[in-house]
């Protein structure tokens, strides 16, 4: 993965790495007692964060890999994360942090590996979709046991989409999100820069976007949600590479932009509230008006820091705590907490417990 280097954000990289290098870092947060947990956010938005929350509970030999890439919650409060280590390319935990399973070793092949993961609910049963950001492997639908249900390829979707995806045309997709109608779309971030959209019954609909930084267009549509809190259900899209979210109404006209956002990875939505994690290390909270509500692990000396010094995402003693390298998706929980899960050599999840 390249970034996209901003010159307004690292002007001042050289004198915060120099800030942060002399200061002590540490791995557990705490008071200075040594007891209490370090909590982010302000006023209706605190959260006590707990880094790497899982990992006293997975079992040996079970690693992350390159990264843990993408998060999801089902109705029974499971927690699916998608890595690029082994075994699998998926690990699900409890609210707890205790390790479940593992699975998903269809998608343990490639450079790509496991990447977007979502749940939705069809009738009685839950499905995960899965992107697997490989050119190789499969768009897949599967149960949350594993069974695969169907698998789309790069050559199925071409014929889908009458050759918008042939040899020549750079193809990764990155996430899949869900319409109201039964339909769903899939990005393809790191390729082609469209959003394919399929009906309820799996028939192709039409791409939207495409390569660009006009309204409408992206630069690595990297994630995706169904936003209706105003009552009218809209795509947004994390339209990364251009710093923005972008908005389209249900037959695929845009229809908004906001910009203000520094590398926006990701959607979720509960309720009145949109959660954007940037992969420049914050974490957006929106209200239903779209004003930020809060904003998690905003330090401007600490994102320079990070900018500047690419290699702090194999340096894990060099982390901070209540602070983020590089968040690449989160989630809600049914009781407001967030998941939060990190580009960074080792893989990070971290849980943010609802305080306020």
């Amino acid at each position: 993965m390249t970034f996209s280097t901003r010159r307004h954000i690292l002007k001042s990289a050289a004198a915060a790495t120099a800030a942060f290098t002399a200061a002590p870092l540490f791995l557990n947060a705490s008071d200075k007692a040594g007891t209490k947990a370090v909590t982010v956010g302000s006023g209706a938005f605190v959260y006590e964060c707990q880094h790497n929350w899982d990992r006293v509970h997975l079992p040996s030999g079970y690693e992350y890999g390159n990264a843990s890439h993408g998060v999801t919650v089902d109705a029974e409060g499971l927690i699916y994360i998608t890595h690029q280590g082994n075994p699998g390319t998926i690990f699900v935990f409890d609210g707890a942090g205790k390790f479940v399973r593992a699975f998903g070793e269809l998608h343990n092949t490639g450079t790509g590996k496991g990447h977007g993961i979502d749940i939705r609910r069809e009738g009685s049963e839950e499905f995960l979709y899965l992107s697997p950001s490989d050119s190789e492997l499969f768009f897949t639908k599967m149960t949350l046991s594993g069974e695969v249900v169907w698998n789309r390829g790069r050559d199925d979707l071409n014929t889908d989409s009458g050759g918008l995806l042939d040899k020549a045309r750079r193809y990764r997709p990155t996430n899949t999100s869900f319409r109201p109608d039964g339909g769903y779309y899939l990005g393809d971030g790191y390729g082609s820069n469209y959003l394919f959209e399929y009906d309820k019954n799996d028939r192709f609909v039409r791409a939207i976007g495409g390569s660009g930084t006009e309204a409408g267009r992206f630069r690595t549509p990297h994630g995706q949600w169904l936003d209706a809190r105003d009552g009218t259900p809209k795509l947004v899209v994390a339209d990364r590479a251009n710093e923005r979210l972008q908005w389209f109404d249900m037959s695929g006209r845009h229809v908004r932009t906001m910009d203000g956002f520094l590398f926006p990875a990701d959607v979720d939505v509960q309720g009145d509230l949109m959660l954007v994690p940037d992969l420049y290390s914050r974490i957006t909270m929106l209200d239903k008006n779209n004003k930020i509500a809060v904003q998690l692990g905003d330090d401007k000396d600490w994102r320079e820091h990070v900018l500047a010094n690419k290699n702090i995402r194999n340096t894990p003693n060099a982390w901070r705590p209540g602070l983020f390298v590089h968040p690449h998706d989160a989630c809600f929980d049914q009781d407001g907490n967030i998941y939060v899960v990190e580009w960074v050599k080792t893989g990070r999840v971290t849980k943010l417990v609802k305080v306020s």
